[in-house]
């Protein structure tokens, strides 16, 4: 059973287009999420039922056409018109586009630790955000007081895990090393 707490509100299905079951849909996040096979949860009758889409195109800068597996016909598609989209939390990381203010607010992060993907180790957590310039970071505190300049990238972030409030992170290897803050 899919609960509300496991899903993030990702678009909305728009209207129906065509005569074969596809939906209009606008997406917050990267459309790849669903052309790999990824669930999409909708409401339906109280429940979070996952769908996977058969095909999905792009119709604008941030509008695409989907094609819900066993949904072939117009008929069967309007359901799904003003409805939510949501995607499974757990699955997000890599899909999610961070410096979007549309996807979450800046504050929504700040706590959460960094833990080092491939070493399996704790970064630090972050204090705050960065968004002065085009490329978002993540300001950190380590352990030991020094601070840490984070890219906050979709490259980067393997997952977001909001009950332990854990980003896990593949950084490039010396990057924590270069870019401490020094204290002189």
């Amino acid at each position: 059973m899919i609960l509300k707490n496991d899903i993030s509100e990702v678009g909305k299905f728009q209207k129906t287009h065509a005569l074969k079951g596809e939906l209009n849909a606008l997406l917050d996040i990267d459309p790849d999420y669903i052309a790999e096979g990824n669930a999409i949860v909708v409401d339906t009758d109280g429940i979070f039922v996952p769908y996977y889409a058969s095909s999905i195109r792009p119709k604008g800068t941030m509008s695409y056409l989907i094609k819900l597996d066993g949904i072939d016909s117009e008929n069967e598609a309007k359901p799904f018109v003003n409805k939510a989209i949501y995607a499974i939390k757990a699955q997000l990381g890599p899909f999610l586009n961070l410096d979007e203010e549309e996807m979450m607010d800046e504050d929504d992060l700040v706590g959460y630790s960094i833990v080092d993907d491939s070493s399996d180790s704790l970064i630090g957590k972050i204090d705050s955000i960065d968004s002065s310039t085009d490329n978002l970071l993540f300001i950190v505190t380590t352990d030991d007081g020094d601070t840490v300049y984070i890219p906050a990238v979709d490259e980067f972030i393997s997952e977001i895990c909001d009950d332990s409030k854990v980003i896990r992170m593949n950084l490039p290897d010396g990057l924590i090393n270069l870019n401490k803050k020094q204290d002189k």
